[in-house]
């Protein structure tokens, strides 16, 4: 279990930039020490403890890319085509038995190996058999040919994937195509999240009229599930300093990181900040984001805690953008920022010099085959509906001020801010 100092967060200065924080964030923690084996069958989302090293080249052996006749390149027509009579025939997963001899041509099948002597492949499509069952070659084609030579795609000792990398399903069909069953890991990420407010009760419980159902713990445990973290619920934590303080004391020595929804805020008496100071510590970054507040960073107990906005936009936005980064760190994996693409604005927009500002928005095709954005028609941070009708978030730097219909600008899409 990583142990953190109590001051591992202590920042002294504002926060001006998103990317900064996320950065400063990632260099204070400390990635989880343990690791464990698992199948291949279940390596998705795993992040590699270890350096994946080819123990065999791919592929194992020089083979066809076509269907078609193997020979040897001495045996290419030169000017005219040229007849040359078929001596044998090599099917996918057959090992020849036989050579490839001078003036002579052998049937071949994609995958299958090449034979010795031969080093060039005639697709079926550009030769023509006759009567007697010679194959009749063009002229034109040079030697080497539609093969797939021994390693030409992962030479043997080849460091294929880095410690650090998170699983995805085309490194775990490489690990396969190596014949690995099973890859060296980091263990899972282990997350406390709890929800806190007398004004919010769990789904399927009795709603008080002045009371909401709690969202936030929901959506979180699904984005934790998503970077394949053990999460364990803490549920909803009433306003009471010293029931939180217990929770949180107890709950801080089995986890990584401790994730608040809620409840914390500066300017405020707040039962979150007063419970996390009186067993640990606790500071606020001004984070120049909109939607969003000053993120609580703190430590309990060795364990990292942070506090998210309570409003659901606001805890979707900043969970993207800084939770993700310290469960990266945790788990050892190497950053990955979401990818931008460049996309059309339909809309217009203000905003102020100096902060990120994420625009919720709906993509949609235009005639000339690009796409641009139609933003959602409101702008409230607690409008869960803005998250689920649209298909990503426009980022606006910290040196934008306006946006006009037709200017270019960076769609981030959902699916790649878990």
């Amino acid at each position: 279990m990583a142990q953190l100092s109590d001051d591992c967060f202590a920042f002294g200065g504002p926060m001006r930039s998103l990317d900064d924080t996320a950065a400063l964030i990632a260099s204070r923690l400390t990635v989880v020490d343990e690791t464990e084996i698992v199948k291949l069958a279940i390596a998705d989302g795993r992040v590699l403890a270890s350096d994946l090293v080819a123990p065999l080249p791919l592929p194992p052996f020089t083979n066809s890319a076509v269907d078609g006749y193997a020979l040897r390149g001495d045996d290419l027509p030169g000017t005219v085509e040229k007849a040359l009579p078929v001596s044998g025939r090599i099917q996918a997963g057959m090992a020849p038995d036989r050579h490839a001899a001078p003036g002579q041509a052998i049937r071949i099948f994609t995958g299958a190996p090449l034979p010795e002597g031969a080093d060039t492949v005639y697709m079926q499509e550009d030769v023509r058999v006759d009567d007697t069952g010679r194959v009749i070659l063009p002229t034109g084609l040079k030697r080497g040919a539609n093969v797939r030579p021994a390693g030409e795609d992962v030479a043997a000792g080849k460091v294929v994937l880095q410690a650090g990398q998170r699983m995805r399903p085309q490194d775990v069909a490489l690990a396969a195509a190596l014949g690995m069953t099973q890859i060296d890991v980091r263990r899972k990420v282990r997350v406390a999240i709890f929800s806190t407010g007398n004004e919010i009760v769990a789904p399927g419980k009795v709603r008080g009229p002045a009371q909401l159902f709690d969202s936030n713990r929901f959506m979180l445990m699904a984005m934790l599930a998503r970077l394949g973290c053990e999460t364990t619920d803490l549920g909803i934590l009433i306003d009471d300093s010293s029931l939180i303080a217990d929770v949180l004391s107890e709950a801080a020595p089995g986890q990584d990181l401790i994730l608040a929804s809620g409840g914390v805020s500066t300017g405020e008496a707040d039962c979150v900040k007063a419970a996390v100071e009186s067993v640990g510590t606790l500071v606020f970054w001004r984070v120049a984001i909109k939607p969003g507040r000053p993120v609580a960073m703190g430590v309990i107990r060795g364990t990292a805690f942070i506090g998210l906005p309570g409003n659901p936009v606001a805890s979707f936005v900043t969970f993207a953008h800084i939770a993700r980064a310290a469960i990266f760190a945790l788990a050892g994996a190497r950053q990955q920022p979401p990818i931008s693409r460049p996309v059309r604005a339909a809309f217009s927009y203000r905003k102020k010099p100096g902060r990120r500002e994420y625009v919720r928005v709906s993509l949609r095709g235009t005639q000339d085959g690009t796409y641009e954005a139609v933003k959602f028609p409101r702008e409230g941070a607690g409008m869960l509906s803005s998250l689920v009708q649209t298909d990503g978030l426009i980022e606006l730097g910290e040196e934008i001020a306006e946006v006009e219909p037709g200017q270019t600008v960076q769609f981030l899409a959902y699916s790649d801010l878990y």
